[in-house]
Formats: structure tokens, sequence, C-alpha cells
């Protein structure tokens, strides 16, 4: 029986991508921890991959990363969804489902993940969302602050911003490590000033991938690539600050050979250990 992510902070996981099934099935115990799955991709299934899920849950923890919920949209939240996930969650007892601190959807879904403006407005409209779904949901949401490459409006720095929200709706934060990278480059902030101004008591997970070095001032966040030298870095301040907490490594496409992925994964084990010995 799999142990819950929650069980102990430092572990570290992969995201179930149908492109890596064989490879997860066939990995030893101690390669991850904890599996990482989009419950929209995966509600449902049958056939093989249902029962790839099927097995792979059994064997590890599962954690939830959602991409179609738009919790800072215009339309009204997709309540049968959420109940949905509701169920999914419970039958897997997943301990862990997080969102996107953005919007996806107007009218039809946009298949982006788009940045909301850093205004009280935006901070009231999508608290008052995150509550309805954690209601729904009956347990707490986790949102991850998302890379973003031109900002609607900034009454408010990011880190303001994403603490209102916080406070406001009473949820958790997902850090994702490449994004706070991604936006510091191009939007010319401090990433470490970031990281001090979080509230640490709302961090419960991080995410940590590779991205596109498009120039020296612009970056894309991709999770096509290995996760640079800044932001392996940038991760080890993050556990300094919140403590090691469960880390995914996001790799969606263009994989390499599975063991590349397995020494980032003993990197980020590494680096969860060192600060453990720290503190």
């Amino acid at each position: 029986m799999h142990t819950s992510i929650a069980s102990t902070r430092a572990t570290a996981g992969l995201g179930l991508r149908r492109g890596l099934i064989k490879d997860l099935l066939a990995a030893p115990a101690g390669h991850f921890d904890f599996l990482e799955v989009a419950p929209e991709n995966w509600i449902g299934i049958g056939g093989a991959h249902g029962a790839a899920l099927s097995t792979l849950a059994e064997r590890f923890a599962l954690s939830c990363h959602g991409l179609s919920l738009s919790l800072g949209g215009p339309s009204p939240l997709d309540v049968e969804f959420l109940q949905e996930v509701r169920v999914f969650l419970d039958h897997h007892q997943v301990p862990l489902y997080s969102e996107h601190l953005s919007y996806c959807s107007d009218d039809g879904h946009l298949y982006d993940l788009l940045p909301l403006p850093f205004t009280e407005e935006a901070v009231h409209h999508v608290a008052a969302r995150i509550r309805q779904a954690q209601d729904i949901l009956g347990r707490r949401l986790a949102v991850e602050n998302v890379s973003y490459y031109a900002a609607p409006q900034q009454d408010m720095d990011e880190v303001t911003f994403t603490n209102a929200v916080l406070r406001e709706a009473d949820c958790d934060l997902l850090l994702d490590v490449n994004n706070v990278y991604v936006n510091s480059i191009n939007h010319g902030f401090d990433p470490l000033a970031f990281l001090a101004g979080i509230d640490a008591s709302r961090v419960v997970a991080m995410h940590i991938a590779g991205h596109f070095d498009e120039s020296d001032t612009l970056k894309i966040d991709t999770h096509g690539a290995s996760v640079k030298p800044a932001v392996w870095t940038l991760l080890a301040e993050a556990y300094a600050r919140f403590g090691a907490q469960p880390t995914l490594l996001e790799r969606d496409f263009n994989f390499p050979a599975f063991s590349e992925l397995v020494a980032e994964l003993q990197t980020i084990r590494q680096l969860q250990s060192k600060e453990a010995n720290r503190g």
C-alpha cells in the first residue's frame, strides 16, 4: 500500500503522462514517491490507460493538479466537474488537489493559462471562487503561481496579490519554483525577494521544471527540457525558506531517457536531504 505524500514532506514525484506509462509501470520502488495526475485527463478513463492508472495508484500516492477549472475566469465554476473531482480524490485518497491562479475559459476553453490582473477586484473575485470550490470539494485547495508574459493590470505586485488571495480564500499555495525564476527574468524582479515575501504558512508543495531560453531577458516556461542550474539553486533557497516540501518534477513532452528523469529526481532528493540536515 502506498503512503501519502503528506505523510512526510521530503518526497519527490513525477507527472503521470501517457508517454511515460511504460517506464512508470516498470520503475522500481524508490525512483519516485508519488505521481501527479490531471483529474480531467483520467476521470472515467477505461481500457489500458485506466488499468495502468489503477495499477500505479496501488503502488504510489497520487497528487492531483487541475488544468481547466479556470479559477479566475468570468464564467460560473463547473460544479458538476468539481463533484466528479471530489469522487476521484476520495476514491484514490488524494491528499493534495491544486489548480492554477489564472483563468483559461470565457465562453469556451482557451487552452492556455492566462494571467489575472493584480487588482483588489481580482483578489475578491478569485478568492470567492476558490472558497466555493473548496466547499464543493470538501477540502482545501492549493493554487499555483503561474508564468505570465504580459500583465493585464498591476495595481500591486505579484507577491502582494498572491498573499491577498491566499488570505481571503483561506487556501494553500503550490509554489512553482521554475515559474518564479521565469517571471523574475521576464519582469525584472528579485526571485529571492519573491520567496521572502510569500506567506510561508501557506506553502504545501512545489513544482520544478525546465524552460526555454529565448534570450537573456526572455524565458519561456515549457516543461519540455531539463531543469536549469539557476532553478536548482532557487529550489534550494525555497527549501531553506519553506522546508523540504513534496516536489514534483514536471515534464510534459520531449521526454528523455527515463534514467535522466530519475537523475533529476535524485537531485531533488539531495537538496531535500541537505535542507533536512541543515535544519
